[in-house]
């Protein structure tokens, strides 16, 4: 029975050592979201925003409009560090958008100034978020990221 059990050890032991251990997070592709943003400003019923002049090191990893659905505008990033930061627009106005958008986040009643617009913070337990409501439509800039990279991205956004 010993001698069973050795043998099993061992062979667990020789098929540990040739599966690969890599515990480094995978690389994420960056995409084009050129095709898609010429598309989103000349359909939707307001100006699409998206970041110019971010540095290289912000990777774009994903990007879809929807036309159907309140011209809805996504465009996620991956930070420097890593952590995420999306933005999210679209013509629906309710607390229902900008509550799927910031991951049930909450108005923290704190106010930033960007650009000479005042956003609202909101705070939650998955994402915080940047959220600025105008007469068309409403822009909410969410993520994992901190609000210094949640205001970097504000920032940097534009619609032309």
């Amino acid at each position: 029975m010993i001698l069973s059990l050795g043998l099993i050890v061992l062979a667990a032991g020789g098929i540990w050592l040739f599966i690969p251990h890599d515990d480094k997070a995978p690389d994420i592709k960056r995409v084009d979201y050129q095709v898609e943003l010429l598309t989103a400003r000349r359909a939707a019923s307001y100006p699409i925003a998206a970041p110019q002049g971010l540095p290289k090191t912000w990777k774009a990893t994903s990007v879809r409009f929807d036309g159907a659905d309140s011209d809805a505008w996504h465009l996620g990033f991956q930070a420097p560090d890593g952590q995420y930061v999306a933005v999210e627009q679209s013509a629906q106005t309710s607390a229902e958008f900008v509550d799927d958008a910031s991951q049930g986040s909450t108005a923290s009643g704190a106010d930033e100034t960007i650009d000479g617009r005042t956003w609202k913070r909101y705070t939650g337990g998955r994402y915080d978020a940047l959220v600025l409501k105008e007469k068309n439509a409403t822009t909410v800039v969410a993520g994992t990221g901190t609000f210094k990279q949640l205001t970097t991205m504000a920032a940097a956004l534009r619609t032309k």
